[in-house]
């Protein structure tokens, strides 16, 4: 199980967490001070990365049998349709 979180803005990721690097990573210059900023405080940092075990793995417990397990084939029907654009055959 992992936490991933993006940070974007503008349509544009500028920073990410994820917990197996266990900091926040730089995706543009923006990013960088944001990153700094973050990854300087560690109380909070130590909070982003228990998040993994306290809310992460335990939700993934409680929502798996409903999501992961429940797969199922998918039924794909394909059928020809005449282009509005062509003239009728």
């Amino acid at each position: 199980v992992r936490h991933v979180e993006r940070d974007i803005y503008n349509r544009q990721q500028f920073m990410h967490f994820d917990s197996e690097v266990g900091k926040y990573v730089a995706d543009t210059p923006l990013g960088e001070l944001q990153a700094e900023y973050w990854n300087n405080n560690t109380e909070y940092l130590e909070y982003v990365r228990g998040s993994v075990d306290t809310f992460c793995r335990h939700n993934y417990g409680i929502l798996e049998p409903f999501t992961v397990q429940r797969s199922v084939e998918p039924k794909v029907r394909v059928s020809a349709l005449q282009s509005g654009s062509l003239p009728e055959t």
